[in-house]
């Protein structure tokens, strides 16, 4: 919880240019009720941080050398239910959100309209992970 009594969101960011990941996590770190907890610059790394830090929303960027963040996605729905993915990437094209949505990527951002869009998205996200989260508690 933050100082307002609201849950923080426990944020990891992925993406395989380090500029990228210090932008957001210096404007992420601006919102009391967001905390990011990690780091990754590729798809394997995103995968192994993700289950060990359990996240509850995973900043996935789609190309990256190695896994791309599309498989990544995919692999992180059966090893870390747990953790929603939004895709945040500069193709902002029909087939790219048709892949991540099919890989299991709850929200897609792109890039050019993420000041726009992000918080929004984030926060709805989380939201919505944590009621189903607790629907599933026996």
């Amino acid at each position: 919880m933050n100082g307002a009594g609201t849950r923080t969101v426990r944020l990891l960011l992925v993406d395989d240019r380090p500029a990228v990941r210090m932008g957001l996590r210096i404007w992420l770190a601006l919102e009391p009720s967001l905390e990011v907890v990690g780091e990754a610059s590729g798809g394997t790394e995103a995968i192994s941080l993700t289950q060990a830090l359990q996240p509850d929303v995973v900043l996935m960027d789609v190309e990256m050398p190695g896994m791309d963040g599309i498989s990544a996605t995919a692999a992180l729905r059966s090893v870390a239910p747990q953790s929603a993915v939004v895709i945040l990437t500069l193709h902002d094209d029909a087939p790219t959100r048709a892949r991540a949505q099919e890989a299991g990527a709850v929200a897609f951002v792109a890039k050019h309209r993420m000041e726009e869009t992000l918080l929004a998205e984030i926060r709805r996200v989380a939201m919505a992970h944590e009621k189903q989260r607790r629907h599933e508690r026996p």
